[in-house]
């Protein structure tokens, strides 16, 4: 018989969230007290009657970052509140988080202080214990992990798989500026590498810049939820890009969806970069990612509650999933989404 080899797959071809599907396939939860394992912002167990939501990032130097334009106290920030956004996301509360680093010999202890000055710094702002992790070496650069530790009531948690027909489809704040300020920072990282003499000229771009640097985790949305009693039927953080973000809300939840162009939120110093970069500003706000805000849906009896939040935008609305899973353009076409958010497992895509 012939030798008949099984042809190798690549990572870079299934990408990500291609390859978190496959290895969840021969995942078993064997624990009643796991209530929710792969395949959400964060995993959920149950200890003597306490819901615990834990979720963990790892970010690695070139692929994740890049340390010629990104400060280490920000790093340090922007990497706690990434895990604690895919808390809120789940509506809980983080209480505490663990840190793990993998450091070369580049790094002086100087350089590792400002790394976890900026960890401190996220930890003050939105009330979290640092309670451990661990260090090790690196042959090249820098690699840190975070888990987060967050609590809720059980019947407050909010996974991916639960929205409806007619839900409404809403996002906070704006999106697309995050990656805007990845690409003024990466313009002017070429320029100056081209000529060290040129400076890099980032004044005026602050807003862009902090969205990318230093970003914010959305807690003021969940504590406004719990102030007007609005539990969304489904919720994630956009850390993939709207596109990407929403079609996993709707293949967790078995819908389609219809969002309408006019209605996405896009800053106005995000549309003026991506005017410069000759780009639609729709590009970015759909397919940039980092944005850490929150995507949710809610029961169309929340609507006139909802638009007494200046901060939450209603953007479109759930369907039937034969309905398909669609951007409805300002000339009215229906547009098919296409998952063309940051993929880190993609050869070609590294900072």
């Amino acid at each position: 018989m012939p030798n008949r080899k099984k042809k190798a797959v690549s990572i870079s071809e299934i990408g990500e969230f291609g390859l978190i599907e496959h290895l969840a396939r021969k995942v078993k939860l064997r624990n009643a007290s796991s209530l929710k394992g792969i395949g959400d912002d964060a995993a959920v167990v149950s200890y003597g009657g306490k819901t615990i939501v834990l979720t963990t990032d790892l970010l690695i130097e070139g692929i994740h970052f890049n340390l010629v334009y990104a400060p280490l106290k920000h790093l340090g920030y922007k990497a706690a509140v990434v895990n604690l956004s895919d808390i809120y996301a789940m509506n809980a509360i983080p209480k505490q988080i663990t840190v793990s680093i993998a450091i070369s010999g580049k790094f002086s202890l100087n350089a590792v202080e400002l790394f976890y000055e900026g960890i401190n710094l996220a930890c003050d702002r939105y009330n979290v214990d640092l309670i451990g992790g661990d260090t090790s070496s690196s042959i090249t650069g820098l690699m840190v992990s975070i888990t987060a530790l967050g609590e809720a009531e059980k019947d407050q948690i909010v996974y991916r798989s639960n929205a409806r027909k007619d839900d409404l489809i809403c996002v906070s704040g704006d999106l697309g500026a995050a990656y805007m300020g990845l690409q003024l920072l990466e313009r002017e990282k070429k320029i100056f590498e081209e000529d060290p003499g040129i400076q890099p000229d980032l004044s005026g771009n602050e807003y862009i810049l902090g969205r990318q640097l230093k970003p914010e985790a959305r807690e003021d949305i969940i504590t406004w939820f719990r102030e007007k009693k609005v539990k969304p039927t489904a919720m994630i953080d956009i850390s993939d890009g709207l596109s990407s973000d929403l079609l996993h809300l709707c293949s967790a939840s078995g819908v389609g969806c219809r969002i309408y162009q006019e209605k996405i939120p896009v800053d106005r110093a995000t549309a003026a970069m991506a005017e410069e970069f000759r780009m639609d500003p729709l590009v970015p706000a759909l397919n940039g990612g980092e944005d850490y805000e929150l995507l949710f849906t809610v029961s169309l009896s929340h609507h006139e509650i909802l638009t007494g939040n200046p901060q939450i935008h209603v953007i479109g609305h759930i369907t039937d999933a034969g309905d398909g899973r669609n951007l409805i353009t300002r000339e009215g076409n229906a547009v098919e989404l296409v998952a063309q958010g940051w993929n880190p497992l993609r050869e070609e895509e590294s900072v």
